[in-house]
């Protein structure tokens, strides 16, 4: 008879694993393997997000979810039901359950009575994954439809995690390098179903690089086209860009917008030089936003006086802002901190 499984250790074992240093998909994988030894799950969705606008930028759907991600995505711009991600990553606490939200009422959410009933999911886990105040990815857990739901401690659990997970994301979009592809932007031309219409050699070269791999329209893609028809409807305001990580290393930045006369949505891929993408760069080595004003006007030529002036504290203070900000991005100088930031040398 299998010995009862250490709870704590399996805990201390994720929270290893997220500041382990591993790429992307190890990390989901791992972090999966090990949870579900002490969280019953029957399907999980993992995805990762643009800090800034909180939209998808990459995401591993098991099954039988995988065939819905355009449904979900439909559903996550709605801006009326239960736990959007968006909703929780704002939200004082990161971390809801169906059962919870709906106080034991599942039908209550569209989500689930359109959606997950008839893939015959019950309960849903779902988590902002929120590393110093920054969302860098989601996990939605689900169980089979059932009474059973997620219990307290098993949200728990997953609250005390979430912050580790999300590091161990930031971490990874934190070892970017230059963009290994193309040096030009593509266009995708999706309908208004999500579809693939048409598309650019760069474009497509671009689409590969992305997490979701080859042969498929990445979910990052699907998420700002997605983010356009939602503000087409009148629903609330949705950013229709964000800033992808490349698995090669890199930053891609997606755009969306109407063709005119055309039912069909332009998403422009663009492999910018790395001062486009110097914003998602300082969020990526989690420097607090005085740090980043800092940096910011560092590579802008600012003098320690000048950015003291600037910002209305003590060259002294400037100096300590800067320290922490050599520390947390692994350089030792001025000079290096230009060239990690505008050059594109990983950290």
């Amino acid at each position: 008879m299998a010995g009862r499984v250490d709870r704590g250790r399996v805990e201390r074992e994720l929270v290893r694993q997220c500041h382990a240093g591993l790429s992307l998909p190890d990390l989901r994988e791992r972090v999966l393997r090990s949870l579900r030894r002490i969280v019953p799950v029957d399907a999980a969705f993992v995805a990762t997000a643009d800090p800034v606008t909180l939209l998808f930028t990459g995401a591993h759907a098991e099954e039988p979810l995988a065939g819905s991600t355009a449904r979900f995505l439909e559903n996550e711009f709605s801006g009326s039901d239960v736990n959007r991600f968006a909703a929780l990553a704002t939200a004082p606490r990161h971390v809801s359950s169906l059962d919870l939200a709906t106080r034991g009422e599942r039908a209550a959410s569209p989500r689930y009575d359109e959606i997950m009933r008839p893939l015959g999911l019950g309960d849903e886990l779902r988590a902002a994954l929120v590393a110093s105040s920054e969302c860098w990815g989601y996990l939605c857990l689900h169980r089979e439809d059932g009474e059973r739901g997620f219990t307290r401690r098993e949200l728990e659990l997953v609250a005390r995690v979430g912050p580790h997970l999300a590091a161990g994301i930031r971490d990874a979009a934190a070892r970017a390098a230059a963009t290994a592809g193309p040096d030009r932007p593509g266009v995708l031309l999706v309908s208004d179903d999500l579809a693939l219409v048409a598309s650019t050699p760069e474009a497509r070269a671009l689409a590969e690089l992305l997490d979701d791999g080859p042969g498929e329209l990445p979910v990052a893609v699907q998420a700002v086209a997605g983010a356009l028809l939602a503000a087409e409807r009148g629903r609330v305001p949705m950013p229709l860009g964000c800033t992808v990580p490349t698995r090669p290393g890199g930053w891609v930045r997606l755009s969306a917008s109407r063709l005119t006369g055309t039912g069909l949505v332009s998403v422009v891929l663009d492999p910018s030089g790395p001062g486009s993408t110097t914003a998602a760069r300082l969020a990526a080595h989690a420097l607090s936003p005085r740090e980043a004003e800092v940096a910011t006007l560092v590579l802008r030529g600012r003098s320690t006086r000048e950015i003291s002036a600037a910002l209305l504290i003590s060259a002294h203070t400037v100096q300590d802002h800067l320290k922490s900000v050599f520390d947390k991005t692994g350089v030792r100088s001025r000079r290096e901190l230009v060239g990690l930031l505008l050059g594109g040398r990983p950290g």
